[in-house]
């Protein structure tokens, strides 16, 4: 497609979500000397980390290298369940093999993050458009039926999901599209504003006593009598206890951890507002929506419900904006083709952390605390495991403990940069081919 096909003009590069609330360009502030904790990475972790400290008479610091939550924190597709994708890998399966004991502890630790995410936009009072309709998982084959069906049991129990199998006729009527066999209604969920939720978090967190400073990159962090020596772009500090909450962005500031975590670029489109009574007649549930396939697809609608948002991996290596809008905009018309003639008024990337074992990760390395791998579901997972790091600092009893593993696996021949992406990528979408083509023949 070329460019005034599909575009508005006025075309954005940045994500739709700023347009309600922007990361912060703060003035530059005096660094104190000496620092109780100093959390590393302004996003949901970081700050939810620094907001429970606060809130409990510590003074923790958070410093971000580029501004404050400017990555996948309002980046992301604002979708929350409690724990429904805890371990899962591409294709269906699970990381947590031949452990129901653990995959369950899991389960109810990740609806316990859920519970807390809510409960804290309600004590906060975050106007951040909540809306709990629920997330439709949408079948890509009428066989992933086979695996969902299997998993209810637990998730209704442990992570107490309140899912259902769905019909094709059934599911046809939920998103008005034929498109999909079936799917699966997990009926604790919904879809929120992800910017405005990091925004609450934000001014709730300074308004507690925490300082929060963005453009200011943490350069080094050394061992120290009593703690450690802080090197920053700004200058130098002792801190006692440092918390690592940078996620798919973390560098090469702590190497073991870079080597532990693949950084994976996913991307998503708004839609310009869309005609009267189209958006209700595409989701007239307003469901969030994501796809089983190995390359996942996922979309919802804006929250005041004009919009469509649609996100996935368009490509496993770097592309223009422009580019990747195309790819996405041809993905949702296959989905919806009365979105045909609907342009785009923004298109943009953010990174996402996914660990070699696929589960998200609290805990220590060399003495450094940390909260990493939300593996794509950071907005309950990664204000959790924030907040989960905070309460061992405080010595209190200790949530998200099924996600304290031990040290994060690596691989011998990944040191950081992904380059075994777009091989990988290209395989998973060719199995999905495969696997969608003898439906679509069917179907036809």
């Amino acid at each position: 497609m070329t460019m005034p096909e599909i575009f508005v003009e006025g075309f954005a590069t940045t994500p739709w979500w700023w347009e309600g609330f922007a990361p912060p360009e703060d003035a530059p502030a005096e660094l104190p000397k000496d620092v109780d904790v100093l959390i590393v990475g302004g996003g949901y972790a970081g700050i939810s980390c620094a907001l429970t400290l606060a809130e409990a008479g510590r003074a923790p610091l958070v410093l971000e290298a580029g501004r404050l939550g400017w990555g996948a924190s309002s980046r992301n597709g604002g979708q929350v369940t409690g724990g429904v994708n805890v371990g899962k890998i591409p294709g269906g399966g699970n990381a947590v093999q031949n452990a129901a004991d653990q995959r369950n502890a899991m389960l109810r630790d990740a609806a316990g993050g859920m519970r807390h995410l809510l409960a804290t936009i309600e004590r906060l009072g975050i106007d951040c458009g909540w809306h709990a309709t629920g997330r439709l998982t949408a079948l890509w084959t009428a066989s992933h039926a086979v695996g969902w069906a299997k998993r209810l049991p637990d998730l209704n129990q442990h992570a107490e999901a309140d899912a259902r199998m769905v019909s094709r006729d059934e599911m046809r009527a939920m998103i008005g599209s034929d498109f999909y066999p079936g799917g699966v209604m997990i009926g604790r969920a919904g879809h929120l504003h992800p910017a405005k939720l990091f925004g609450g978090l934000l001014d709730a967190a300074r308004r507690a006593g925490a300082r929060a400073h963005g453009g200011t990159a943490v350069d080094a962090i050394a061992r120290a009598p009593g703690g450690w020596q802080v090197s920053t772009s700004r200058g130098t500090f002792s801190a006692n206890h440092v918390v690592i909450a940078t996620n798919g962005y973390t560098g090469g500031l702590v190497p073991k951890m870079q080597r532990q975590l693949i950084p994976v670029t996913t991307h998503m489109i708004a839609t310009e507002a869309l005609p009267p009574g189209l958006a209700q007649t595409l989701m007239p549930g307003n469901h969030a929506v994501s796809e089983t396939r190995r390359v996942v697809n996922h979309y919802r609608l804006s929250p005041d419900g004009t919009r469509l948002l649609f996100g996935g991996r368009a490509r496993f290596f770097p592309a223009a904006e422009t580019t990747t809008a195309a790819i996405l905009h041809r993905l949702m018309t296959q989905r919806f083709p009365a979105l045909r003639g609907v342009k785009v008024t923004h298109s943009w990337g953010g990174k996402v952390a996914v660990p070699f074992d696929y589960l998200p990760h609290i805990g220590q390395q060399d003495g450094l605390h940390y909260a990493l791998g939300c593996n794509g579901s950071g907005v309950v997972m990664m204000n959790w495991l924030g907040h989960a790091v905070a309460r061992r600092l405080l010595g209190d009893a200790a949530p998200a403990a099924a996600f304290e593993l031990g040290q994060m696996p690596t691989h011998p021949l990944f040191h950081g940069t992904p380059w075994f992406l777009p091989a990988v990528g290209t395989y998973y979408q060719v199995r999905d081919w495969m696997e969608r083509r003898p439906a679509a023949t069917t179907a036809a």
